[in-house]
């Protein structure tokens, strides 16, 4: 006997859901029976492999090219689904960008970037995603280590993520009411292409993302996992937590870069 689909009926968005670990938190639902809206910005193609591999598991899919760092856009994504849908009852902010330079070499454009794409499109999408959630309804925003361990060239996006986590906290108050969680999940080093411009410094000490007390690296499907968890009726009490998934290496010491002469 199949088991029972545990998202089965539910409508859920996800920014960034074409590749890396959007991808995989698009397929796990879709395989766990929600229909699911993938954002994207650059590639129409991956967005459309992406979606039907998610049909191919059983579930409708739609694609919407929107660039969350233009408020117009994001509100223009939100328009689309109100109008197809009328509905959404999964929100998962995973869309997230950034320039890697050391806090010393950052500059304000770089810093704009980074914190619109990673920080106040959460917040604006956040509110969007609220007004269709009419039953209740799952946010989770992905989140990184740096947010709370300073990593080399790592300044924008871990502030960013640390505004991200901590508007994960204000959103749990503020929406209880209406029926919504909201969490994040902060990931360890996943061996993706986004991670590739940050390990190529050579003074990041490769342990630290290369190894884990668990013996191999997180993997997007590990995160997959997580969310698609906290998306389900067992987690209802699980709100505006920043739920670590690294293999236990935040646990450990890190080695230092060695200073310059």
């Amino acid at each position: 006997m199949a088991s029972e689909k545990i998202l089965r009926g539910k409508i859920a968005l996800i920014t960034g859901g074409s590749r890396g670990i959007g991808r995989a938190i698009t397929l796990k639902l879709a395989a766990e029976g929600a229909d699911v809206i993938i954002n994207y910005f650059r590639k129409t193609s991956t967005a459309e492999l992406t979606a039907q591999e998610a049909r191919d598991r059983g579930a409708s899919a739609h694609i919407i090219k929107a660039n969350l760092a233009e408020p117009e856009k994001i509100e223009g994504m939100f328009h689309e689904i109100e109008a197809k849908f009328g509905r959404l009852d999964i929100f998962i902010n995973n869309a997230a960008s950034g320039v890697a330079r050391s806090a010393l070499e950052l500059d304000s454009r770089g810093w704009d970037w980074t914190m619109d794409i990673n920080a106040r499109a959460f917040l604006l999408c956040a509110q969007r995603a609220a007004r269709l959630m009419k039953d209740g309804g799952k946010m989770v925003a992905i989140s990184s280590l740096g947010s709370r361990l300073v990593l080399p060239i790592y300044t924008a996006v871990g502030v960013s993520k640390a505004a991200l986590e901590a508007l994960t906290r204000y959103l749990a108050i503020e929406l209880a009411p209406q029926g919504i969680c909201v969490n994040a999940v902060a990931a360890g080093a996943v061996e993706t292409e986004a991670l590739k411009m940050y390990t190529a410094d050579p003074n990041l000490p490769k342990p630290a993302w290369q190894t884990t007390p668990a013996g191999r690296m997180v993997k997007p499907e590990d995160i997959a996992d997580l969310v698609a968890f906290l998306c389900t009726d067992q987690a209802d009490m699980i709100r505006g937590q920043t739920i670590v998934i690294d293999g236990g290496v935040s646990l450990t010491p890190l080695s230092s870069p060695s200073p310059k002469d």
